[in-house]
């Protein structure tokens, strides 16, 4: 699938004038499911932060705060203080959701994560006439089968107006959805902010209250089952030197650190919670190696974000990370079956000691950098919403 390049002669006057002149701009609204330092939420601010350098009015609405760090965009709304535990309040944060977006009146409305397109959209279609565009950050494996149901019914009559995809894996997986669904299928790569290594490394572990003299491996991630950060800490017990950081919250915390009790590396084992976005590059300059032994991605940022960073990086040998982790077609990271402990601990060790490779893996990912423009990812935005406004 070619990335979305509708000709000018298809736009309307009007929208054609609202998005390339300065006489009117648009109000975008950004809607989401949980206000986290996450993945989906780091796209959703970048494109904001683009659209409003571009002259365009951005507001973010999130269905709940998850995290008290949230590092939360200008112009945001809630529509509850946590997530709703009982129809009751799944009914008042609906009807909360519906009358933001009445009084916002959006131009068009951005959807993020699988329940923000549902219900985002849903709501979307009851209370306003803007065009509506779902961005798939979720694989389809990820979701219940209700909410896959819900997303694919609704892709194919038009709740969703655009649907875009990050990666070309994701397209390969979406191909088997109506062509209903499919006709509204866009590419677009996520564009990633530099996080250029600033502090050294010493300095950087002393910010963290990290240990030095000692390899560190580290991953930023939520910590929830799918990303089988235990696979990591795994690593631990026979490598006695190693010490293992972890950025990210999420309810797989509590198991991790059992896990590292239990095998008695807990010493070893360092879980900073949720770090914000200006934080990472500090965090990223602690490490020795990122080790990412996820078990599914539609395109995997913080690994983008690390390789490209010049962190030597091990990551799970998924499809979508061959893909997203190479320029122009040579590898950026170490990819490795993460399912196999000794394979895992091998690859990490190899570029703990082979320097050349690391050395190698690093100019690479130099690249990263022009192939995940953020503003090309906010051009390509432009360009969808022109014919739809």
């Amino acid at each position: 699938m070619l990335h979305y390049q509708p000709n000018k002669d298809e736009m309307t006057a009007t929208a054609f004038t609202r998005l390339n002149s300065g006489e009117r701009k648009l109000h975008v609204l950004l809607i989401q499911t949980q206000a986290e330092n996450a993945g989906a939420q780091e796209i959703s601010r970048l494109l904001g932060a683009g659209l409003t350098a571009r002259g365009h009015r951005v507001s973010n609405l999130f269905f709940f705060r998850k995290s008290d760090s949230f590092d939360e965009p200008p112009d945001t709304f809630y529509c509850a203080t946590r997530r709703p535990g009982n129809p009751l309040a799944l009914l008042r944060m609906l009807w909360t959701l519906g009358a933001h977006i009445r009084t916002i009146r959006p131009d068009a409305v951005l959807t993020f994560q699988h329940f923000g397109n549902v219900i985002g959209a849903g709501v979307t279609r009851l209370v306003s006439r803007a065009p509506v565009v779902a961005n798939q950050v979720s694989s389809a494996l990820a979701m219940s089968w209700p909410v896959r149901t819900a997303d694919i019914a609704m892709g194919s009559v038009g709740f969703f107006d655009r649907i875009t995809l990050n990666s070309q894996d994701m397209e390969r997986e979406y191909s088997r959805y109506p062509a209903a669904y499919r006709s509204r299928m866009v590419h677009v790569p996520h564009g990633f902010e530099d996080k250029a290594l600033i502090l050294s490394k010493d300095a950087a572990r002393q910010k963290f209250n990290l240990p030095t003299g000692h390899p560190l491996l580290g991953c930023a991630a939520r910590l929830h089952p799918h990303k089988r950060l235990d696979a990591a800490i795994r690593l631990l017990p026979d490598q006695p030197t190693w010490h293992l950081a972890l950025a990210g919250q999420g309810a797989d915390e509590a198991r991790l650190r059992k896990l590292a009790d239990e095998l008695k590396v807990s010493d070893r084992l360092h879980l900073l919670g949720e770090i914000a976005p200006r934080q990472i590059a500090d965090f990223l300059a602690c490490l020795d190696v990122f080790v990412f032994p996820t078990q599914a991605e539609t395109f995997g940022l913080a690994a983008v974000e690390a390789a490209n960073a010049g962190v030597p990086s091990v990551v799970t040998d998924l499809p979508v990370l061959r893909e997203v982790l190479s320029f122009e077609g040579k590898p950026t990271a170490l990819f490795v079956d993460a399912s196999d402990q000794a394979k895992l601990s091998a690859a990490v060790s190899r570029l703990l000691t082979d320097k050349a490779l690391s050395d190698e893996l690093q100019r690479n990912a130099k690249g990263l950098r022009l192939r995940y423009s953020v503003d090309s990812m906010v051009e390509e935005y432009i360009q969808i919403l022109s014919p739809l406004i």
